[in-house]
């Protein structure tokens, strides 16, 4: 075997995969260093230099939650289906909270990340997933004020408990697939930072964050019921207060969650080996 011969084997060559493919998410094993650099990154970047840290986690949904109270609690009294107003909205914004910011930060990530796109091969489905990864955290100490207020108002654990990981997924498959879908057009059209904006604020009004969901009249619940985020609020408060849950309207919106995910995905590979040149 000659000289040249071994030079030629010791080459890897790397050819962008073109056509309609689900994103490669087993090759993100093979960089989880960087995944999880990046998903630190992210919460340093957050939370640097700040006088009260990861305390913002819990101020910013809090001070949702008591705005919401007063006005759509005490003010507009709308109806919560007996459930004590400030327990039936914390119930609704702390998922809400990870979802939406999630959903932007997914959104940007490619955008934000670009002086890394042309420099390195890695799969940039990073960017997105370590968004939401980091996310995360704010989310777990945020659920500090649902244990809080669950402890108040002395309401027991039941076996639906058994089901919240089934809605914990839903919630972030949502903005999984958001984020694929918009990181990639992002690129393309920022425009997409803005249309962020006024879709964060369409959802939170179309789902049942500050009203009760059972207050839509039955002959649009199953329309409604295709908004996924309707399907994680609902199922969020079934298994931490009891209550019965409502399969029939949170199938739907699984479905379309798992629709959202899966087309984000293809999309998302499908547009991977442009990205560096419209970047």
């Amino acid at each position: 075997m000659t000289t040249s011969q071994n030079a030629q084997e010791s080459i890897t060559i790397i050819k962008p995969s073109v056509g309609w493919q689900v994103s490669d998410f087993k090759e993100l094993k093979e960089y989880q260093d960087l995944f999880f650099f990046l998903v630190w990154r992210d919460i340093k970047v957050i939370y640097a230099q700040t006088i009260f840290g990861f305390a913002w986690a819990i101020f910013n949904p809090l001070v949702q939650i008591v705005v919401f109270t007063v006005i759509f609690g005490n003010i507009a009294k709308l109806s919560t289906d007996g459930i004590p107003y400030i327990l039936f909205s914390t119930l609704g914004v702390i998922p809400w909270t990870y979802m939406s910011q999630a959903m932007t930060g997914a959104s940007q990530s490619l955008v934000s990340g670009k002086s890394m796109l042309g420099k390195i091969y890695f799969p940039r489905l990073i960017f997105p997933l370590s968004t939401l990864f980091s996310k995360l955290l704010d989310f777990v100490i945020s659920m500090g004020i649902v244990v809080c207020v669950l402890l108040y108002f002395r309401v027991s654990p039941t076996w639906n408990l058994a089901y919240l990981p089934l809605f914990f997924i839903m919630m972030v498959l949502i903005p999984a697939g958001v984020g694929l879908w918009f990181s990639s057009l992002a690129l393309r059209f920022r425009d997409v930072r803005f249309i962020m904006q006024f879709l964060m604020q369409m959802l939170m009004y179309s789902a049942p964050i500050v009203y009760s969901a059972s207050s839509i009249p039955d002959v649009y619940r199953v329309i409604y019921s295709l908004n996924p985020i309707v399907g994680v609020i609902e199922g969020y408060r079934a298994c931490l207060l009891g209550l019965p849950i409502q399969w029939i309207y949170i199938w739907p919106g699984m479905i379309i969650a798992v629709i959202i995910f899966i087309s984000g995905a293809i999309y998302f590979k499908r547009t991977e080996y442009l990205m560096v040149d419209v970047i």
